[in-house]
């Protein structure tokens, strides 16, 4: 593996170069609140469904789903490389999608959401970070590209 200046070594990719990493300079904090969102949306959702599965279930499936979705695409930063970018850009518009879909969702029939998922009024129960997260990785894998 090819020496950085710092001595320490970088990862190649298949094609021989060097594998830039996406969990880096500002992309750390990306990496940190991604790390929080998939425990804190996974212990949530493991609790609901195994504990309360029977008062919302669709909530509860959602906030799974939110929880993969986040491992995902912590797992892309922390890999990096381009092909790891381009699977965190659909994730991240997946997310934003779901965000905005059921933020609407609940917004518009709160019947059925008896309980709120983490993606439930944009977010407001995570002080709105669920709706601004997938943007400002879009926005951070998008320059990104360019570097």
């Amino acid at each position: 593996m090819p020496e950085t200046s710092a001595g320490s070594r970088t990862p190649e990719t298949a094609a021989g170069g060097t594998r830039r990493s996406l969990g880096t300079g500002p992309g750390r904090l990306l990496v940190a609140l991604y790390g929080v969102f998939t425990v804190a949306a996974a212990s949530r959702a493991a609790y609901q469904l195994i504990a309360q599965f029977d008062r919302a279930p669709l909530a509860y499936i959602l906030s799974a789903v939110s929880a993969v979705v986040y491992a995902f695409i912590l797992f892309s930063l922390v890999r990096g490389g381009e092909g790891a970018r381009r699977a965190a850009v659909v994730c991240c518009a997946l997310e934003l999608i779901g965000v905005l879909g059921v933020g609407t969702w609940t917004l518009v029939d709160r019947s059925a959401f008896p309980d709120a998922t983490v993606w439930s009024d944009f977010g407001m129960g995570y002080l709105f970070i669920p709706v601004f997260l997938p943007v400002t990785g879009l926005l951070w894998l998008r320059r990104a590209r360019r570097a």
